[in-house]
């Protein structure tokens, strides 16, 4: 058989593939940096907090910058084209912002959800032209979504697996070196830490790749719902999942491990009560004059206890953390008291913790 008798792949228009691909650098080139916010702390003289603002991309959180890589990556790998339905396993945010990619390349979007996502979630991925599709049990929407696909004829895109390869970690304007660079000019540019959760494990996986190969001291700390197996996981490899109800922090924290998550190259992990999750969330609220999501008070809780450490140790620097996404996002949920006391989370003894950092030395 000749090479022009081939049978041409269904999915390869090379011309659509090159034109989705412009689209989406052309978005990016549009995009500025996000914000390396300065948090100063009366309470640990000597140490300074800072937050990397996701909550500004176009999409409203982190998930923005891994909805772009893995749209670039499912297009380079010709795993896409011109007809395809896009479908994803996410808690929101991730959907999100491939409902938006999806829609600036003309392509529609179904996300697979767990029931209970927050309303204001659903909305957003509406607004950007998808399709939710709620399951019951959280633990199935990686299944469903496959499903799903398959029965659409479609492209699971598949966070949970993708993620961690799908972002350049040596460099390329990935999130690492972003903060490196905005950190160049303070007073203690090598942080001690770097903090972020996992959801998929993507940006830990970046961040610690990124700190290896560039030769870093900086260690990176993962902060892990108490609900979550990755911390578990972290301790005792032979733990693959647990049992109960899942956390309510949302889009960090699995019941199964996840194959994007890479312990080998995290240096700490900090298990956080949802409860202390939700004060953190409401008190960086407070002192930003803005509300942050939950993940963040995930991030800040567990900086928290990484600053107390150093100022028992008369340590000074830095920490960087992630400002996730915009805590209007949980506004029906998180951020409403009535819900909260609904559900059992009692934030005041947490939010009391966190006066030795926050509020001045008497």
């Amino acid at each position: 058989m000749t090479d022009a008798a081939l049978p041409r792949p269904t999915r390869c228009d090379r011309a659509w593939v090159d034109d989705a691909v412009r689209t989406i650098d052309a978005e990016f080139n549009r995009s500025a940096d996000t914000h390396l916010v300065r948090v100063e702390l009366p309470g640990a003289p000597g140490i300074t907090l800072y937050l990397k603002d996701e909550s500004s991309h176009p999409t409203g959180s982190l998930k923005h910058r891994l909805g772009r890589s893995l749209f670039l990556y499912a297009l380079c790998n010709g795993w896409i084209g011109p007809q395809t339905t896009i479908v994803e396993a996410s808690s929101g945010s991730t959907a999100v912002s491939e409902a938006y990619f999806a829609r600036m390349i003309g392509l529609p979007f179904v996300a697979v959800l767990p029931r209970g996502t927050s309303p204001e979630k659903i909305e957003a991925i509406e607004f950007h032209g998808g399709r939710c599709h709620e399951v019951a049990d959280p633990r199935s929407v990686r299944t469903e979504a496959q499903r799903l696909a398959t029965e659409l004829g479609g492209h699971f895109m598949d966070q949970f697996t993708y993620a961690e390869r799908a972002t350049d970690w040596r460099g390329n304007n990935n999130i690492a070196q972003s903060i490196f660079e905005q950190m160049a000019q303070e007073a203690h540019p090598i942080p001690t830490h770097i903090v972020c959760g996992a959801g998929t494990g993507g940006t830990s996986a970046t961040i610690g790749r990124y700190l290896r190969y560039h030769r870093l001291e900086t260690r990176l700390c993962v902060a892990d719902p108490e609900a979550s197996v990755f911390h578990r996981h972290y301790v005792d490899r032979s733990i693959t999942t647990v049992d109960g109800a899942p956390s309510c922090v949302e889009g960090i924290g699995r019941l199964q491990l996840e194959p994007s998550f890479l312990p080998d190259v995290i240096d700490r992990m900090i298990a956080v009560p949802d409860a202390a999750s939700l004060a953190a969330a409401l008190r960086i609220s407070r002192v930003l004059g803005r509300p942050c999501g939950v993940s963040t008070g995930t991030n800040i809780w567990a900086c928290a206890t990484l600053i107390r450490e150093m100022r028992a140790a008369g340590q000074t620097g830095s920490i960087v953390t992630l400002l996730c996404d915009d805590g209007r996002r949980y506004g029906s949920t998180c951020f409403d008291a009535e819900w909260r006391a609904a559900h059992g989370y009692e934030t005041d003894t947490h939010d009391r913790a966190l006066d030795d950092l926050f509020l001045p030395s008497v």
